[in-house]
């Protein structure tokens, strides 16, 4: 096991920048993931680490040593891809055993290392099959055994659930967040899937357009996003987005939009004094689905927190009810991560767009009639449209 280290990693194909100074650390026995929309440069990432592309500048580091120019084989790393790469004229022991023959292991400890895998993995009934008589979840269970055995430094995993169906996808997630821990392997594991990086990593780091974004625990990633693609990206559904403008109202910051106030409270500004650098200006106001609560059935309901919409579609799926509904400015600063050029009449955004509520069971909104939402005001966050940075801290 081992620490690794992205020092200023770089990546360019030509032309194109695929990373850009990647400056992260893995800590020992750590599991984190990298996730983003294609390419964000976090495979490029995983395929530094791994040897299978050569470093522009910058530098990676396994442990102590550097590793820019050391061969994959000699790396001492497992590697579990998508399509599982089983060999499939092997049975599945002798696919978890090829590894350590290479390596010359002994027979016995080849037997005992094996063993040891299928019993964890639960394979130990199907090591005489060959890998077209698995199902897909357990193939991909033969991959992650073929890692296990070899007793790596780090294990990389790229998209390994990406071929599986929903239901195998969370039973095999779990199967790899409850592997990580009982061997304590630092994992580094790539996926374009946010509820996948959340559920799984210890830390999430968020790639867009070959930079990192932010790099944090799934908790900070949702509570506290760095800047206007964190806070999109992360959640779902999605962070709803909408431009106000914040002004002084009887001695109370009051944000507007379209034909909507909301004040802010004094709690907020104590915790977000630098709102009161926004006072005359447009500032992007985010609200999580779940910020959102039917005022009619919450006693007293100041009216400085509530939106009156009309509700557009209902959705109920039984632990919750979505309500969905127009009418508020939409915000949409960033087109494939450029700036849209708003002269164009293709590129700009819709005066409106639909946002969407996650209610109770208990609500009483209906679709196509009129209902009062009260905003958690813990559950609002602040973005300077200019930069798109979160007004946190100063950062803004």
């Amino acid at each position: 096991m081992a620490r690794v280290r992205f020092v200023q990693a770089t990546k360019r194909f030509g032309d194109v920048v695929a990373l850009e100074d990647l400056n992260l650390t893995v800590e020992d026995g750590e599991l984190v993931v990298f996730v983003g929309p294609s390419g964000s440069g976090k495979t490029t990432a995983l395929r530094l680490l791994a040897g299978l592309e050569s470093i522009s500048s910058g530098h990676v580091y396994i442990g102590d040593k550097q590793v820019d120019d050391i061969p994959p084989r000699e790396r001492d790393i497992a590697m579990v891809f998508q399509d599982y790469a089983l060999y499939p004229q092997m049975t599945v022991y002798k696919n978890l055993a090829f590894g350590l023959r290479m390596r010359k292991v002994p027979g016995p400890e080849i037997d005992k290392q094996v063993r040891d895998a299928a019993r964890i993995l639960g394979l130990e009934a199907m090591l005489e099959r060959r890998p077209r008589q698995l199902s897909g979840g357990q193939r991909q269970r033969v991959a992650l055994g073929r890692a296990l055995v070899r007793s790596p430094q780090v294990f990389l995993m790229d998209e390994p659930l990406s071929n599986l169906d929903a239901k195998l996808r969370v039973q095999t997630r779990v199967e790899i967040a409850r592997i990580q821990r009982e061997f304590g392997t630092t994992t580094v594991y790539v996926t374009h899937d946010q509820t996948e990086a959340m559920t799984l990593g210890q830390r999430v780091a968020v790639m867009k357009d070959g930079a990192l974004q932010q790099f944090d625990t799934p908790k900070t990633l949702y509570d506290r996003p760095a800047n206007l693609f964190v806070a999109g990206f992360i959640g779902s559904p999605a962070m709803n987005l909408t431009e106000a403008s914040l002004d002084r109202e009887n001695g109370a910051l009051v944000a507007r939009f379209g034909d909507h106030r909301l004040r802010i409270g004094d709690d907020t500004l104590a915790r977000r004094p630098e709102l009161n650098r926004f006072e005359g200006r447009k500032v992007v106001i985010g609200i999580r689905p779940e910020g959102f609560e039917d005022a009619s059935i919450v006693p007293e309901a100041p009216p400085d927190r509530r939106l009156s919409v009309v509700v557009d579609l209902r959705e109920d799926v039984g632990s919750d009810v979505y309500a969905y509904f127009s009418g508020l400015p939409a915000f949409a600063p960033e087109a494939s991560g450029k700036p849209l050029d708003v002269a164009d009449p293709a590129n700009r955004p819709p005066d409106t767009a639909t946002f969407i509520a996650r209610l109770s069971p208990q609500t009483h909104v209906r679709e196509g009639t009129k209902a009062e939402l009260l905003v958690d005001e813990e559950a609002m966050h602040f973005f300077n449209p200019d930069t798109g940075l979160g007004v946190d801290g100063g950062r803004a």
